[in-house]
């Protein structure tokens, strides 16, 4: 069930032939509303983030760590001067990007 003055926060990542609007979890408990979506690329972020900024009242997008330097700033673009909204991004360790990279080169291959 679904608290209207609950805090809104969502965490976007990409999957594969994703449907943002079906591929998401919803978690409500403590005040807290939690957004898990997915989706098809890093490119559909930027209009994803603006719905749910706009549609659910999210105030917090955290940005998987697969998205680079230039989709955070889209999104960050996307969501304007809306002082409000944070927008955060996931990074990984350097102790961790050897992993990271065999991860996204198996996963786009």
């Amino acid at each position: 069930m679904s608290n209207d003055s609950a805090l809104r926060w969502a965490y976007l990542f990409e999957h594969p032939d994703a449907d943002p609007q079906r591929d998401r979890l919803v978690l409500d408990s403590g005040g807290v509303r939690s957004l898990i979506v997915a989706v098809p690329g890093t490119s559909a972020a930027p209009e994803v983030a603006l719905a749910l900024v706009r549609d659910e009242g999210v105030r917090l997008i955290e940005l998987c760590g697969g998205f680079g330097s230039a989709e955070v700033a889209a999104v960050t673009a996307a969501i304007g001067d809306d002082a409000r909204v944070a927008v955060g991004h996931v990074v990984f360790g350097v102790d961790q990007l050897t992993a990271a990279a065999a991860y996204a080169a198996a996963a786009s291959g």
